[in-house]
């Protein structure tokens, strides 16, 4: 009797899909390692192990390539604070406000992974490349959208409910992003930067009665 397991036979579509995954991971971390002028089609190409023609065929523009991988990573990164917020939130029952401090902690967090960098070197690019810009305007305003979203869940209901949540919500997504650019050239913990008891605060300041 033949015990042998049957081969799994990939259909053409699975198979197209798993090519552009290790393409977009490839992207993402060539540009996390080299930036953006180190993330060359053949560096790209080397790293997900695909030939040039089936990189082509997902991705006809290099710099296209490049913002779809760093949205890629930053949707599921937003995704993965989401699920750490709530895995935090499930083992220990707190408060209002203190459920807002875990949210900004973890929020902070996401601002010093690999995808806050991987977007800072695509921004920083759009500034002289008309095509990076015209790539990354409307993907940015898709996960600005699923950010926002996000936030909402993660305060909660009632927080997010109030009437200053969402002028809560983007005084912290701007003073973030602009707080961890300064890491550029001042590297530290950011455990323990000094805006993080201000931006607990300010959440006091704007939800509270």
């Amino acid at each position: 009797m033949n015990t042998e397991p049957t081969p799994v036979v990939r259909s053409r579509a699975q198979r197209s899909s798993d090519s552009r995954a290790r393409i977009l991971d490839a992207a993402v971390a060539c540009l996390i390692d080299g930036g953006y002028s180190g993330s060359t089609t053949l560096t790209i190409q080397s790293a997900a192990d695909v030939s040039r023609g089936r990189l082509l065929h997902h991705f006809p523009s290099r710099d296209r390539l490049l913002v779809a991988a760093a949205q890629h990573l930053a949707v599921k990164r937003v995704a993965d604070t989401e699920e750490r917020v709530r895995r935090v939130l499930d083992a220990d029952q707190v408060g209002l406000f203190e459920r807002a401090d875990r949210v900004i902690e973890l929020l902070w967090e996401s601002f010093s992974e690999p995808h806050f960098w991987a977007a800072v070197e695509l921004w920083t690019a759009a500034r002289s490349n008309s095509e990076i810009a015209e790539a990354l305007r409307p993907e940015e305003k898709r996960l600005g959208a699923a950010i926002r979203a996000s936030m909402a869940r993660m305060f909660g209901d009632e927080l997010a409910g109030r009437p200053r949540f969402k002028q809560l919500r983007d005084l912290l997504l701007t003073s973030m992003r602009g707080t961890a650019l300064t890491y550029t050239f001042d590297p530290r913990d950011p455990a323990g930067d000094a805006m993080l008891p201000q931006w607990k605060d300010l959440a006091r300041v704007l939800l509270g009665p």
